[in-house]
């Protein structure tokens, strides 16, 4: 028996969506899965029932850029100290250099590197430099695409993020901290703001109204409880193979709900911060960055969206990192002006960072999807808009692509573009094989070649 793509259970106040079952194959076409024209002719998409979705990283602060950067070319290269936890997945993933954010430099406004890194990073436009309401900039990459194929998914599109940031005022050199706080930007002057609490992007995936959530925490259901009736019902529809995945997709949901209740026990055992922060966050960063990594992994899974930004830190972010032994701010460190002590914090902090993206890419990798995996249909960038925290450059960005999708892009190599190469051409070329119709984006000078070898 064939099923719609758009399939859900429902139940009191919940609606919960699907992963990709066998009995869905033929029933909906992907965004963009005929062909993905670009100005030199056109890429073939995969013909399959699957869709293609694409996710945007953001770390902030750059990075030490001689214990980044790999040595070698193509897929003959050595992976570097911070990129060696990226090991079991090379084969997954790109290292890309040479690629640039001209608008995030000065270009005559002064200092303020930290706020132009978010602002510009999937933008590719200059941030007009205030601290009031009369910001600007431009749309991202993300909301760009959100506009033209956001509708084929419940939420257009996700932002999420483990720091808040400020909301108001200015936040680095004569900055709005709106361009520290947010990288995903629905048009000129308005961003789009992220949420941090994990229970709350569970609550928006699976579709549950406020009232319902609070009661269903209170008694400590799961969301599995209220789509029982309907869950048993589609059971009796499916074969040997989509069973057992519907019943290991549930026992995922229910083990990512235990970890959201853990981390709201523990909010309620600490005392409240003097700040306007959400309930329900992980005391351990690693806990919150994974914990968000999953929620992502979650809403591709079920097709609840195709787009998502995930900013691990605001813009200039100063945390600090005890589970690694660094009581000292990321910002501060990240100037530290060759001092041996500071830089070895530095590529710690580097190597964490990789560290969580490695975990996530293989827990995409290992997620079976079609006749691939989840990642073999995505496309997911990291990197921060800043290359050498030390020097504030924006050239020779540290970017790290991981998916293939649908075959479009070959991976597990390092891929050096010409010096000065935009980033937003990168960010073209992803669009075009979304399906978007896309001419230019940012600072753009074309599509990105190079992406299959």
């Amino acid at each position: 028996m064939s099923i719609s793509r758009r399939t859900v259970l429902r139940g009191v106040g919940v609606t919960m969506a699907l992963p990709w079952l066998e009995a869905m194959a033929g029933t909906g076409a992907r965004a963009g899965a005929a062909t993905i024209a670009g100005r030199a002719g056109a890429v073939a998409g995969n013909a399959g029932a699957t869709p293609l979705r694409m996710a945007f990283v953001f770390t902030p602060n750059g990075v030490n850029y001689p214990n980044w950067m790999p040595s070698g070319q193509g897929t003959s290269y050595t992976l570097s100290p911070a990129l060696e936890p990226l090991a079991n997945v090379r084969r997954h993933v790109n290292v890309l250099t040479g690629l640039t954010l001209d608008k995030a430099r000065a270009n005559g406004d002064g200092p303020g590197d930290h706020a132009r890194s978010s602002a510009t990073f999937l933008t590719g436009r200059q941030a007009r430099k205030t601290a009031g309401n009369d910001i600007h900039l431009g749309i991202s990459v993300d909301q760009f695409a959100a506009q033209q194929i956001g509708a084929k998914t419940r939420l257009p599109s996700l932002e999420i993020g483990c720091e808040n940031g400020r909301r108001a005022g200015g936040c680095d050199s004569g900055y709005s901290c709106a361009y520290t706080s947010n990288v995903a930007w629905r048009d000129e002057n308005t961003p789009v703001p992220k949420t941090i609490d994990p229970a709350v992007v569970f609550d928006r995936l699976f579709g549950t109204d406020e009232a319902n959530a609070r009661e269903r925490l209170r008694r400590r259901n799961s969301v599995l409880d209220y789509v029982r009736d309907d869950s048993t019902r589609l059971e009796g529809t499916l074969g040997t193979a989509d069973r057992r995945k519907l019943e290991e997709y549930q026992d995922s949901v229910r083990e990512i709900e235990r970890r959201v209740e853990r981390a709201r026990d523990e909010a309620g055992d600490r005392p409240r911060p003097d700040m306007d922060a959400p309930e329900g966050i992980p005391q351990k960063l690693s806990e919150h960055i994974d914990l968000m990594y999953d929620m992502l992994i979650l809403a591709f899974r079920t097709d609840s969206t195709r787009i998502a930004t995930f900013m691990t830190g605001v813009g200039g972010s100063n945390r600090t990192f005890p589970e690694i032994g660094i009581n000292e701010g990321h910002h501060h460190l990240s100037h530290h002006r060759d001092d041996e002590g500071m830089v070895e914090k530095i590529r710690k902090i580097d190597r964490f960072y990789t560290e969580r993206f490695a975990r996530f890419v293989k827990r995409m990798s290992e997620t079976p999807e079609g006749e691939g995996s989840l990642l073999d249909n995505s496309m997911v960038l990291f990197g921060s808009g800043i290359s050498d925290g030390n020097r504030h450059n924006h050239e020779n960005l540290p970017i790290v692509m991981a998916g293939r999708a649908a075959g479009t892009i070959d991976t597990g190599r390092l891929v050096r573009f010409e010096r000065e190469t935009p980033l937003c051409n990168l960010y073209v070329s992803m669009l075009e094989r979304m399906g978007c119709d896309v001419e230019s984006f940012g600072d753009s000078t074309g599509e990105l070649r190079g992406l299959t070898a």
